[in-house]
């Protein structure tokens, strides 16, 4: 596969953080400008204990219907007679197994404090209505209480070569895309980005094959914000 493109596309294959590369699983077939080169649509459910502390986020990352598509192509074209779903658990073992250095691209704060995140053990990748999907429980390592405190999470690709954003409609973010289970007396939102234009700017004039600065990503990132009674 890698040989059927120049060595520019490698070269910038090589420059990408393994969690990108994995997600992604393609090179682009010509050179685009300006970050970011593709989006994920993402969900996120806050799961509580029995004792109404916060225990893991439940996250479902949908990849953009270009990504989409050329991955299933890819997938359909494996020599072996493997089926697409051998396919794709094999691609959800690569993303997890990849993204575990970064926090799983999650960054989550209760009040001034950062919050410790474990490792993922329950995830799958499915193909639905023509998109990728990466499904996967992210536990903290330990269960906190939220104690009327404001939780706040991003969720960011820090090369900001993808977008992830919260699922959305016309009108905005949709109901479901941030939701509490196990706990009454919550309130959420979702706090849109706003990037300063300088960032904006230098994100625009990145080429395919250059990286922006150390978490550049975090800049273009919504924030998800619950407060629980």
């Amino acid at each position: 596969m890698i040989g059927s493109f120049d060595r520019r596309h490698a070269t910038l294959w090589q420059r990408l953080s393994g969690a990108s590369l994995a997600l992604l699983l393609l090179f682009l077939p010509t050179v685009i400008h300006a970050h970011p080169h593709g989006w994920i649509d993402m969900s996120m459910r806050l799961v509580f204990d029995d004792k109404g502390r916060l225990a893991a986020l439940h996250q479902s990352w949908r990849m953009d219907p270009f990504y989409s598509l050329v991955i299933l192509e890819e997938l359909g074209q494996v020599d072996g007679g493997d089926s697409l779903e051998a396919g794709l658990d094999q691609l959800g073992n690569d993303i997890r197994g990849n993204l575990s250095p970064h926090d799983y691209f999650t960054e989550l704060r209760l009040g001034d404090d950062r919050l410790q995140l474990g490792q993922v053990s329950e995830y799958t990748v499915l193909e639905r209505g023509g998109r990728v999907e990466f499904i996967f429980r992210l536990p903290l390592a330990e269960p906190v209480t939220l104690a009327g405190e404001t939780l706040r999470y991003q969720v960011f690709d820090p090369s900001y070569y993808l977008e992830v954003v919260h699922e959305a409609g016309d009108d905005g973010p949709l109901k479901e895309a941030l939701v509490v289970s196990g706990r009454d007396g919550c309130q959420t939102r979702i706090v849109p980005a706003d990037p300063d234009p300088e960032r904006v700017l230098t994100a625009a004039q990145l080429d395919v094959d250059e990286q922006g600065e150390s978490g550049l990503g975090r800049y273009f990132a919504e924030t998800g914000e619950v407060t629980c009674d």
